[in-house]
Parts: C-alpha cells; sequence; structure tokens
C-alpha cells in the first residue's frame, strides 16, 4: 500500500532530472501519474519506465506555459484517470548565465514564462477539478536562488521567487477548498543542468569548473550535493495526508544550508 494509492498526479517537466525520478516514485507510491513534458521521445519514456513495472502513466506532449499546453494536459490527465488530485509544477528551464547588462529581453521572457508561467497556467486549470474532487495539492518546485539569489542569474532568481510568492498566495485563496499548496526550494541538485550552471559560473568568473563545483558543495554543512531523490521523497510526503494540515510552506531541501 502507498501513500498516493488512489490519487492522480500531474507532473510537469517529467521529461528527464527530478521530474522523471518523481514521475516513477509517485507511481510506485500508488499515484496515477500524468507526465507532461514538451520532448516526445523523453516523456514518452518516463510514462513507458512506469508502465514496465506495473505503474499507471500517460505522457501528454505540450508547453505548460501557454494556455492551450496548460488545459491540454490537464484534459489528458482528467480524460485518462477521471480526475486530478495533485499537481507537481517543476517544469522550467534554467535560462542563461550572464551579467544583467548583457542579459537580453528575450532571456528574460523566456526564463519567467518557461518557470513561473507555466505553473501559473496549469494551476489555473488544474485548481477547477481539484474543487470537484474535494480536496488536492500543489507542490511548486522552486530553487534556493529565489531565496538568497545567485550572480548572473537573474531571470531565474525571479523566476524561482516568484513560484515562492504564488505559493503563499495559493495556499491562502485554495485553503476553503480543502487545497493545500508548498513550494520546495532545492539546493544545487546533482545532475545535468547544475552542471551546466557551474560551468556557466566558472567561465564568466574566469576559474576552473572543479573549483567552481567545490565552491558549491562547501557552501552546505553536509558537504554534499542534493540528489533527485531527496528532492521527489519531500513532493511525496507533501501530496499525502500525512501533510494535510502542511500548507503556505516554502522547504528548502539544501543539504544543510540554512536559507532566508
Amino acid at each position: 500500500m502507498g501513500l498516493l494509492d488512489g490519487r492522480v498526479a500531474i507532473i510537469t517537466g517529467a521529461s528527464k532530472g527530478i521530474g522523471r525520478v518523481m514521475s516513477q516514485r509517485f507511481a510506485r507510491e500508488g499515484a496515477r501519474v500524468v507526465c507532461a513534458a514538451r520532448s516526445v521521445k523523453l516523456v514518452e519514456q518516463t510514462a513507458a519506465m512506469i508502465g514496465t513495472v506495473g505503474g499507471r502513466a500517460i505522457a501528454v506532449v505540450a508547453d505548460a506555459a501557454t494556455e492551450d499546453g496548460a488545459r491540454q494536459i490537464v484534459e489528458a490527465g482528467v480524460k485518462a484517470f477521471g480526475k486530478i488530485d495533485t499537481l507537481i509544477n517543476n517544469a522550467g528551464d534554467g535560462g542563461p548565465t550572464k551579467p544583467v547588462q548583457e542579459y537580453l529581453e528575450e532571456d528574460w521572457f523566456y526564463t519567467i514564462n518557461s518557470c513561473l508561467t507555466s505553473a501559473y497556467m496549469c494551476t489555473r486549470f488544474a485548481v477547477p477539478e481539484m474543487i470537484k474532487a474535494g480536496r488536492g495539492s500543489i507542490v511548486n518546485i522552486s530553487s534556493v536562488a529565489g531565496r538568497r539569489g545567485l550572480a548572473y542569474r537573474i531571470g531565474y532568481c525571479a523566476a524561482k521567487a516568484g513560484q515562492v510568492g504564488m505559493t503563499y498566495g495559493l495556499a491562502a485563496e485554495l485553503a476553503p477548498y480543502n487545497i493545500t499548496v508548498n513550494a520546495i526550494a532545492p539546493g544545487a541538485v546533482e545532475g545535468d543542468r547544475i552542471d551546466r550552471v557551474i560551468a556557466g559560473q566558472a567561465e564568466i568568473r574566469g576559474i576552473p569548473v572543479a573549483e567552481m563545483r567545490r565552491a558549491f558543495i562547501e557552501r552546505t554543512p553536509l558537504r554534499r550535493m542534493v540528489q533527485p531523490e531527496d528532492v521527489t521523497a519531500l513532493a511525496v510526503f507533501l501530496a499525502s495526508d500525512l501533510a494535510r494540515n502542511l500548507s503556505g510552506q516554502c522547504i528548502a531541501v539544501t543539504a544543510g544550508e540554512v536559507v532566508g
């Protein structure tokens, strides 16, 4: 018996990284999973991986940052599984690493739309289904970059800070409908994305990549990076009945780094 038996969960950004790991874990916990992403091949792989071990999942190829895409994701979930209980807003591109004077208009709007608009759009269409179901849980995958900042990443910092603010507002607004809303703010999560961020930070500072990586790790008391499974475990908890009285929170998963 899993923590999420009988639940239907939408997970955006499910094609790789945290989203793929999370989709698989949610299925193991008994949820039926709507795996959503823009990449046809990769998101279909995620759904297929779940199916091969006896889980139930569908792949939805759509851009969560658009009205049509977000609607498509929610409608596909309802058509396949009859309802929506949980929304994990995980979609988002990190955007470029650049000084502010070189951060172009297209860089800004691409990053904001990818990370923040996608969360708003999916929430907008998922909430009516949660109200029908009489309960719901929304988890926004933010970042410590939205809490304490990171140089040369202004678009990403702004988008992730926006997700936290949206979490607080939605938690107050949706409480009468028995819908909880929380955010997770991971630190540096092992994987391709943080490798690209570290490489960009090293280049712009003129230092070796290995030195930059050490700086990321040494800022954490536990002296290690976060694993995708660490973020996933917290998301499962927040989506389960164990967290039914936990709402309006932003929880940092940082290997011990204290953030404001």
